[in-house]
């Protein structure tokens, strides 16, 4: 399982970031995909989630602020994030599987500050 992710940055409060995550070594298209993430001296916090189905699934902190997608045809799941807080500053990481947080990248650093 390969999974490296992209599109981190820093943005400003109320702003928006759309993380990648492209997949490999793994039937990506019949997998359930998470992302997961990290704040300075926190542990790892399950934050969305997409199922083969295309359900998807939010923590309730990200809920109406963050969509999850997929590409099949480019192994590639998404995170859109608008509405940046400073408390969603963190590393963030893509997970094989439905609520997942076990990463399998370096994940991409995402930092909402003025």
């Amino acid at each position: 399982v390969q999974l490296v992710e992209s599109g981190g940055g820093l943005v400003q409060p109320g702003g928006s970031l759309r993380l990648s995550c492209a997949a490999s070594g793994f039937t990506f298209s019949t997998s359930a995909m998470s992302w997961a993430r990290q704040a300075p001296g926190k542990g790892l916090e399950w934050v969305s989630s997409i199922y083969v189905d295309d359900s998807t699934y939010y923590a309730n902190s990200v809920k109406g602020r963050f969509t999850i997608s997929r590409d099949n045809a480019k192994n590639t799941v998404y995170l859109q994030m608008n509405s940046l807080k400073p408390e969603d500053t963190a590393i963030y990481y893509c997970a094989k599987g439905l609520y997942s947080t076990t990463r399998g990248g370096q994940g991409t650093q995402v930092t909402v500050s003025p």
